[in-house]
């Protein structure tokens, strides 16, 4: 295709989108909307992700270790924790630190130091966070594998909880994103299909002259991908900046849930590109393939 062909095609394709402004901008309103929804929906599950992600970093596995084991044993035990690919962070905590935990934990009932000065029953033990909350009960059996390790407390039953509302939520969340998705292209569809409905004359005379398809689409492919991406940007400013706006009210606000999941939400410039990056894909792939389905059956002259 020549340079100036190709101008002149993208000319019609503004043109159309100024000659039924009712329609434009009812279609790119309802596609903004829809990206909005989407951008939200998404958010959520970014959010709710990294919640529960937080909160399972806080459920440490306790790993006790047999109060008889020397120091080769005791670092061998050691190595065989901290290797498994399963495991973040590993904590060793001697039964003196335990002892002082409780201690100072109990310090205005009783003054356990002073009871246990010459013989401490507490066990050494390992406080182990995992990579994936969801294979806690897969790791605790590891743990009790290793040689030395006399017992495994996990919170299985949290673990599983969290687990449960993250799968609940993102199949939620995305979900209604498949939903959303299907709903703009079905919008940007019939959007087409009326105008090409009401230049049907006009294709079938270009056709009958000799001009090709994709001569006949690329105006209409025009149309649409602008109307896409004038709802991308339009989407991307209101749900980036309104997700601005929620980030700082939730940090300058905290209460004592919003502590108990980490109190902060993930900040915009870890997500920004995602929602930027995905409404343009939206509007570009979502628009293309209506316009392609609306003039299809209008090019069989």
């Amino acid at each position: 295709m020549h340079f100036s062909s190709f101008t002149y095609l993208v000319r019609q394709g503004l043109h159309s989108l100024r000659a039924n402004k009712m329609m434009t901008f009812a279609s790119m309103g309802v596609l903004t909307v829809c990206m909005v929804l989407i951008g939200v929906a998404f958010l959520l599950g970014v959010n709710i992700d990294a919640m529960v992600a937080y909160m399972g970093e806080q459920n440490e596995t306790v790993v006790y270790l047999a109060s008889d084991l020397s120091e080769e044993q005791i670092a061998a035990a050691d190595a065989a924790i901290r290797a498994m690919p399963e495991v973040v962070s590993v904590t060793y905590v001697s039964p003196a630190e335990v002892l002082q935990f409780y201690s100072d934990k109990l310090v205005d009932s009783v003054n356990l130091m002073k009871a246990f000065e010459n013989d401490n029953p507490f066990e050494a033990n390992y406080r182990v966070v995992l990579r994936d909350v969801s294979q806690m009960a897969a790791v605790s059996e590891k743990l009790r594998q290793v040689e030395g390790v006399t017992k495994v407390l996990a919170p299985l039953e949290l673990s599983n909880t969290f687990v449960s509302i993250q799968r609940v939520v993102n199949i939620a969340c995305y979900g209604l994103v498949a939903v959303l998705a299907i709903v703009s292209m079905v919008v940007v569809s019939n959007t087409i299909r009326i105008t090409v409905f009401a230049r049907r004359k006009e294709i079938g005379i270009m056709k009958l002259v000799g001009a090709t398809n994709g001569f006949i689409r690329f105006p209409f492919f025009v149309e649409g991908v602008t109307s896409g991406l004038i709802a991308a940007a339009v989407a991307s400013g209101a749900v980036c900046g309104g997700y601005y706006l929620v980030t700082l009210w939730y940090t300058e606000n905290p209460t004592t849930i919003s502590r108990l999941f980490g109190g902060s939400l993930v900040p915009l410039q870890s997500v920004w590109y995602y929602v930027v990056l995905g409404f343009v894909a939206l509007g570009f792939v979502l628009c293309g393939i209506g316009t392609a389905t609306s003039i299809r059956k209008h090019l069989d002259v």
